[in-house]
């Protein structure tokens, strides 16, 4: 009897179970070395994943198989003007295949500037939403971490979730929906410490995941981080529906409940404190001075409407170091706050993604100023390359914390710099250089190839020295790349975070009005006509010759000998007004490489002529 019971079971499942609904929004996107297809993600509880097929010249064949969770195949073809057509469908758990969609085609072809930016923001976007964590929505620490999620990556993360809907990756109520699962496990199981969250937590209990031995509470960094990323998607969402009431209302109760002045440790102290624990107290001790990532600390702080901090705290405690003023100058760029040669670049990143550093300024500087000039000479410092590491150039430049061949550490010039490159350093600094990032982000992708892009975009760092490539990709070091490409490409972050009252309030305590607005504008702010410097300088063989001009002018650029002798003119015709820079190869007008020696390069208007050193070190 059981037996037939058993048959009678499974006969009538065959006859009533159904097969997958075909795909739909299928769609082939071509970029310079591969094509993507994409799909809208099927909703069947039994569905197992998706088979991808593709034409042979005579029919489609099955070409792979991708999980549920996935909404996009990448195939590498590392070559322009190729074609590939293809069908999806979606199978369940019985085997059961849905009907081929319709067929779609690309071709892979040269892309604008632009394509490339929409290329690198669509691929990291689905680090944050495909496989983000699929209980708590947050951002895994890193490729492979499973449960273990990071409070500071996915407010970097919420910030992409905006960039996704913008840019037409997701619908505004799939980001709705995301953003609501975020929040509600952020309220109802994540792990608090006076309104702290961890550096890490578990992506379904909640519960803290030590980040060290006595890192086991609460995060003001990491917090910061998050309450960014939360007040930006508050500003964003702002419909009248049910939904986006909730979202707002949900960032507020997060907002609210973080205790700055608890993080103050005393009531007379200038300084916010990092780490808290309810085992360890305030054993780690590490108070938030800049010049670093931390910055934000300290605006948020003071901005808060529950647990205000007092602005005296800016000055008093954040920019209280002693070596927090700098006012050198490196490579021929003025770096009027941080330690010489700036650091690694998310100190220019983190602080930065929501929180706008142009119009305004503080007693030191402008800090897009200041940002725009510590990521040019840490290009510079990469383009003279005074350790010789392989791989380093105009184009491949970039220090900043990442993997590298040995573990994980803040690379940066001179101090440590182990020869590897990080992608996000150059892409996240978009803002301030684009032209140079962009370039960056090129060579990074034609150079390197399938070595360095992959699922998730450019993976976590190379280093060319050890020949290694990195398989891994970061929340901390991805989230930046989509939300920077994004105040670049529309300033939406930036925006939204500075519509804040809260916010607007506390600029107006610390900031005075700076008419700055743009890099273009800074790039082309007519001053004097002057040479600004050359890098690198000793160099060997190429250096570059960096000028500003007044206004359009008529110019000759020759190189002299300390004989006196033109040997190479190496410009002569109009240039636009701003700043230019100019190549010397270090050969003469012949094509001869020149010997070592000290060389003058000459810039001359019809008033005036200026005179640099440079020496050629062989």
């Amino acid at each position: 009897m059981y037996k037939v019971l058993l048959i009678l079971f499974f006969t009538a499942t065959m006859l009533f179970a159904t097969s997958p609904g075909k795909p739909t929004g299928v769609q082939a996107i071509s970029y310079e070395q591969h094509i993507d297809i994409i799909w809208n993600l099927n909703t069947e509880s039994d569905l197992a994943g998706y088979k991808i097929y593709k034409w042979n010249g005579t029919n489609f064949t099955l070409f792979s198989i991708v999980s549920e969770r996935r909404q996009w195949y990448t195939e590498w073809y590392g070559v322009q003007g190729v074609q590939g057509m293809y069908k999806i469908s979606a199978y369940n758990f019985s085997n059961e295949e849905s009907p081929l969609s319709d067929s779609v085609v690309a071709q892979t072809k040269q892309l604008t500037d632009e394509e490339y930016l929409d290329m690198v923001q669509r691929a990291v976007f689905r680090y944050f939403y495909d496989y983000g964590h699929p209980v708590s929505g947050l951002a895994r620490e890193r490729l492979g971490s499973g449960n273990t999620v990071t409070t500071g990556g996915s407010g970097f993360g919420v910030m992409g979730l905006l960039v996704g809907i913008e840019r037409n990756y997701i619908t505004r109520a799939q980001g709705t929906a995301r953003m609501l699962k975020i929040l509600n496990f952020l309220l109802t199981r994540a792990q608090r410490y006076h309104g702290a969250f961890p550096h890490w937590l578990n992506g379904e209990t909640g519960a803290t995941i030590p980040f060290g031995t006595v890192d086991d509470g609460g995060d003001l960094v990491e917090t910061s981080f998050m309450i960014q990323g939360l007040l930006t998607a508050r500003q964003y969402f702002d419909g009248s529906d049910s939904n986006e009431v909730k979202i707002r209302e949900q960032v507020n109760q997060i907002w609210q409940g973080v205790e700055w002045t608890w993080y103050r440790r005393a009531s007379f102290s200038q300084y916010l404190y990092w780490h808290w624990s309810p085992n360890y107290q305030w054993q780690i001790n590490m108070k938030l001075v800049g010049w670093n990532e931390t910055m934000i600390c300290y605006l948020l702080g003071i901005a808060s409407p529950t647990y205000k901090l007092p602005a005296s705290m800016y000055y008093q405690g954040w920019a209280s170091a002693s070596n927090y003023a700098n006012g050198n100058t490196f490579y021929g760029y003025k770096l009027w706050v941080g330690a010489n040669y700036g650091g690694p670049l998310f100190f220019t990143h983190y602080s930065f993604l929501g929180f706008d550093p142009r119009f305004k300024k503080d007693a030191y500087t402008n800090y897009f100023f200041n940002n725009r000039n510590q990521t040019l000479i840490n290009r510079a410092y990469c383009i003279a390359n005074p350790k010789g590491f392989a791989g380093y150039n105009a184009n491949s430049w970039g220090l900043t914390a990442s993997d590298n061949p040995w573990g994980y550490s803040a690379q940066e010039p001179y101090l440590n710099d182990n020869g590897t490159i990080t992608p996000t350093a150059a892409l996240s600094s978009m803002p301030y250089t684009p032209i140079e990032s962009i370039e960056a982000l090129k060579y990074f992708y034609r150079h390197f190839g399938n070595r360095l892009w992959s699922t998730y975009g450019f993976r976590d760092a190379y280093n060319e020295s050890q020949n290694w490539f990195a398989s891994s990709y970061i929340a901390i070091d991805q989230g930046p790349i989509i939300v920077m490409i994004e105040n670049y490409r529309s300033q939406l972050l930036w925006n939204k975070f500075m519509s804040a009252p809260e916010i607007a309030a506390m600029v107006d305590s610390i900031f005075t009005p700076d008419s700055t607005t743009s890099v273009g504008e800074l790039i082309n702010t007519p001053g004097e006509f002057r040479i600004i410097g050359s890098y690198p300088n000793p160099f060997n063989p190429e250096t570059n010759i960096e000028f500003n001009l007044p206004e359009r002018s008529e110019i000759k650029v020759n190189v002299y000998n300390v004989l006196g002798e033109n040997i190479r003119n190496l410009f002569v015709g109009e240039m636009e007004s701003g700043r230019h820079t100019i190549l010397w190869n270090g050969k003469d007008e012949s094509g001869a490489a020149s010997p070592s020696g000290i060389y003058f390069i000459q810039i001359s208007n019809k008033n005036e002529i200026l005179v640099h050193k440079a020496v050629l070190q062989k």
